[in-house]
């Protein structure tokens, strides 16, 4: 097959799992979606390619717009999107962020093993979900003022080192050490701050949650050692993001944005990608307050992550050190971040790409990734000193009932999508849709005959998240590690698993 026909879209085959929307009309660049056919029928269902084609037509975007693996339809851009667009000639887009800002995971290991966890899973996930603040609404593991909030937006994980949140080792092991300092916390709204100040420490709801996972298997032996990882391992997987808050900036900043840059928003095919452009005031201001949120996020994530170590102090009756419960990594999927990339050029010293690049160059752009993975491979120079002669670990999380998986960043993710993989498995069904289709206690009856303890604040929840809403995670890193842009390194396999 060397076209692919979805509607009024149709795709051409440009490699093996890479498959592009040529350029036509007012299209800036081509739109390129990675994926085996078994997931582009899935991606084809919904917006998701419209949306795409869409996200070409914003200012500056340079090479290709792209859609990883897991992608689905989101709120004007696609989840599992990815564009690098020009900083300086370009825009930046909330909706081609996210709501949730750093929504993000992050893999703690332990030197536990399955067999030392074996009939304690149901006292584990019960301390758990007693512990760990989850669900819509406040309440949170530290009950901060204003003057916190806006301590964490500005030092992120800097705060939590000095509060005894964390150790230094964990901010070695985070992606930009847990902390922006480009972050401007007077751009913040003072809304927005108020919502943070009832929610530092906790899950939220939807997607996010807190699972304890077996290492089933390992694919690359020197990457999987460098990560600390070995079969029958127990590792704990955190997934949230910057709760209220990151919600309440976007909001606020995609209402100004609209209004302020009316003339742009009307040259778009879609209002949900409103963009402020470079150099513009509100550009900046947004730049600073997603940074904010940013630290905000990592901080939230590592309260989570103290207070499971406690948790399993207290079940293994162990300290945490003694446990061996050390970060392996926290990854950023739903942010904006200024990085050097090389794009392609005409011959007219204009932006191009593909066949119509006569040369290269190295630009700065706002590299958007929403609903995709930071990737970056060996020896880059923003990879943590720890791994940088293996290349930075990813995280991917599967569903309740299906792996997760541990990537490495792979040689050919710079060139092909600005350093980025996807995020997960991605949605094939919508909430509405799962909760029609399934009952919570049915689902956690079933996945308790698999040895899956699940524990959620309603059974809606676990409806929504059914393992049958989601696309077949082995076949999404099937492509990632295809493509070369990230590598298996280890599989798990899920033990516990609390949600909101």
């Amino acid at each position: 097959m060397t076209t692919y026909d979805a509607g009024d879209v149709t795709l051409h085959k440009v490699r093996e799992f890479v498959w592009e929307i040529p350029a036509t009309g007012e299209m800036g660049v081509p739109a390129r979606v990675l994926a085996s056919e078994s997931l582009l029928d899935e991606i084809s269902e919904d917006k998701t390619l419209e949306q795409l084609r869409n996200a070409t037509h914003l200012p500056g975007v340079r090479n290709h717009a792209i859609c990883m693996p897991d992608g689905h339809q989101g709120y004007g851009f696609p989840v599992g999107g990815v564009a690098g667009i020009d900083a300086e000639e370009g825009c930046i887009s909330p909706g081609a962020i996210g709501y949730d800002i750093n929504c993000g995971v992050r893999m703690v290991r332990t030197d536990l093993t399955y067999d030392d966890l074996r009939g304690r899973e149901e006292e584990l996930v019960d301390a758990l979900f007693a512990n760990v603040p989850s669900g819509l609404g406040g309440g949170g593991i530290v009950e901060g003022d204003i003057d916190t909030v806006e301590a964490v937006l500005d030092r992120g994980l800097d705060w939590a080192l000095e509060e005894g949140y964390a150790v230094r080792e964990d901010l070695a092991h985070c992606e930009d050490e847990g902390v922006r300092y480009d972050s401007d916390p007077a751009k913040v709204p003072q809304k927005a701050k108020d919502r943070g100040k009832n929610q530092l420490g906790s899950l939220g709801s939807g997607n996010h949650f807190l699972e304890v996972q077996r290492v089933t298997d390992t694919y690359l032996d020197g990457v999987a050692d460098a990560y600390g990882l070995e079969e029958g391992q127990i590792v704990v997987l955190i997934h949230c993001g910057s709760r209220g808050l990151g919600h309440q900036v976007c909001t606020e900043y995609l209402r100004d944005i609209e209004k302020a840059h009316a003339g742009l928003l009307s040259r778009l095919p879609d209002k949900e990608l409103a963009a402020a452009p470079a150099g513009s005031q509100l550009a900046e201001d947004y730049y600073g307050a997603m940074c904010a949120a940013i630290n905000f996020a990592w901080v939230n994530r590592q309260l989570i992550t103290h207070r499971t170590r406690q948790v399993f102090e207290k079940v293994f009756d162990a300290d945490w050190e003694t446990l061996g419960m050390d970060l392996l990594y926290d990854v950023a999927h739903n942010i904006a971040k200024k990085e050097t990339h090389t794009v392609g050029i005409g011959s007219d010293g204009r932006p191009a790409s593909g066949g119509d690049a006569t040369d290269t160059e190295e630009r700065e752009l706002y590299v958007h990734r929403k609903g995709a993975t930071r990737a970056f491979p060996a020896g880059h120079p923003e990879v943590p000193e720890a791994y940088r002669d293996v290349g930075q670990p990813i995280i991917i999380p599967g569903s309740m009932g299906a792996g997760s998986y541990v990537l490495r960043g792979g040689e050919e993710s710079m060139d092909r999508t600005f350093g980025s993989t996807a995020h997960g498995a991605g949605r094939t069904m919508s909430r509405t849709q799962a909760k029609q289709d399934y009952w919570g206690g049915d689902v956690q009856d079933d996945l308790e005959q698999e040895h899956i303890y699940v524990k959620a604040q309603s059974g809606a929840t676990v409806a929504e998240e059914a393992p049958g809403v989601y696309k077949d995670v082995d076949e999404v890193v099937r492509v990632s590690d295809a493509l070369g842009i990230g590598d298996k390194v280890a599989r798990t396999f899920p033990v516990c698993n609390i949600k909101g």
